[in-house]
């Protein structure tokens, strides 16, 4: 008996890398597993393909699982609609949503454009969203239902280039919070993943420089996507709710969530002055530094 025995999943992004791993394995579990992959590129530039869903569609069946493909979109929200009716349609039921679809533009914020901004809000946020709207609904109403998003340290700690997907990032992990919150009574439940692995989307990071290239080293070798599938399909068949998860190699990481760490006050009010003469100085031991998420994980990964 597997942890999503009886269940049936929907899992975005599923032709490659974690969303496929989550696929299979959930699969695996028991789970009857609506494929959802648009085929397209990393830029999410290119034109969909329904194939590459298909394709992980079979190795499911083939394996003696269930599964059907869907290639819509999660950037739309029609397409998320009919994401839903088809795992009713073909399963009669949907209890969790893995969501790790996504694309990357990366470039230097001064240098980015509107393009490459609104394309990648709209995959991972929009997406988000949409995915969360179309089925929260359902899962209320038989009270059980279990979303697992996706993150990434680049919301969560910063990473330079990508601020386009970091804004998006942080955003999901609000939506995820208060979905979180206001299902809770409905047992309704939401966690986020910050992922480590090697994925097509990585490897489009470019190398620039000796310590970079071991990175990408160690995550070929030690940091793989069926890992992360582990964490991902626990959740899904779990009551853990409203935390925010890393998987890196054989490591899961909770993290913490913004709370306040320092306060200053002055009785007479303070003003622009004396909180630059007095306030901030008293604050700064408290400061996060600007270090990314090599600072945070120095160590090789487990």
């Amino acid at each position: 008996m597997g942890v999503l025995n009886g269940k049936v999943v929907l899992v975005t992004g599923a032709a490659g890398g974690i969303g496929k791993e989550c696929a299979l394995l959930a699969a695996r579990e028991g789970a009857k597993v609506v494929v959802n992959d648009l085929g397209g590129g990393v830029s999410g530039g290119d034109l969909g393909d329904a194939g590459p869903a298909e394709t992980t569609a079979q190795e499911i069946r083939a394996a003696g699982g269930e599964a059907v493909a869907n290639s819509d979109s999660v950037a739309d929200m029609a397409g998320a609609r009919r994401m839903f009716e088809q795992a009713m349609d073909a399963f009669g039921g949907l209890h969790a949503v893995v969501n790790p679809a996504g694309i990357l533009r990366d470039k230097m914020f001064h240098k980015m454009d509107e393009a490459d901004w609104d394309a990648v809000i709209q995959v991972h946020l929009r997406g988000a969203f949409n995915v969360t709207r179309a089925t929260v609904e359902h899962f209320r109403d038989q009270q059980d239902g279990s979303y697992v998003h996706f993150t990434s340290t680049s919301g969560l700690i910063g990473n330079i280039g990508q601020a386009n997907y970091a804004a998006a990032k942080l955003g999901v992990m609000g939506l995820s919070r208060i979905v979180a919150m206001e299902g809770a009574a409905k047992n309704v439940r939401s966690n986020i993943i910050a992922p480590f692995a090697w994925t097509r989307m990585i490897a489009t990071i470019p190398v620039k420089d000796e310590a970079s290239a071991q990175r990408v080293e160690r995550m070929k070798n030690f940091m793989r996507a069926d890992q992360v599938a582990q964490l991902a399909v626990a959740l899904a068949g779990s009551d853990v709710n409203g935390q925010i998860f890393a998987a890196r190699g054989n490591e899961v990481v909770l993290f913490n969530q913004p709370r306040p760490v320092k306060s200053v006050t002055r009785i007479e009010g303070w003003t622009p002055e004396a909180l630059i003469a007095q306030g901030f100085p008293a604050m700064s031991a408290s400061f996060t530094d600007l270090g990314a998420s090599a600072s945070v994980f120095p160590y090789d990964p487990v």
